[in-house]
């Protein structure tokens, strides 16, 4: 177990920053004039874009010489988008100064998937510059 965390530490932070940043309550903080209508889609987007790509270097890291599988890749989308619905769930039934939304839902997805096409796209460039 401790060898499969060994490179997972960036991304477990990450994944906490998440999960409490989805939790505070920002009180008035969401209607300031700073913010424009979609800053909250696009934040939800990045923060899933970021988790897939540490964990994805984690698992780069891990297991050195091979590139990352389509399996693996897999695994990793779904387990983020797991995250990203958990998230939704405890907005809903937990934080009742938050809401639960089916457009941050799919954001979470969003960025999971813009997250691991580019790391896969990152590796095969790699991969084909060596040849």
């Amino acid at each position: 177990m401790k060898a499969t965390l060994k490179y997972q530490g960036p991304a477990i932070l990450w994944a906490l920053f998440i999960l409490i940043i989805c939790s505070v309550n920002l009180g008035s903080a969401g209607d300031s004039p700073m913010f424009f209508k979609g800053f909250d889609k696009l934040t939800h987007t990045g923060l899933f874009f970021t988790l897939v790509v540490l964990f994805c270097n984690g698992i780069i890291r891990q297991q050195k010489p091979r590139p990352l599988s389509y399996t693996r890749a897999l695994i990793i989308v779904i387990a983020a988008i797991v995250f990203g619905g958990l998230i939704e769930i405890l907005q809903l039934e937990f934080f009742p100064w938050r809401s639960a939304e089916w457009s941050d839902f799919f954001c979470d997805g969003l960025g999971a998937c813009m997250g691991i096409f580019g790391v896969m796209l990152t590796i095969n460039a790699i991969g084909n510059e060596k040849k």
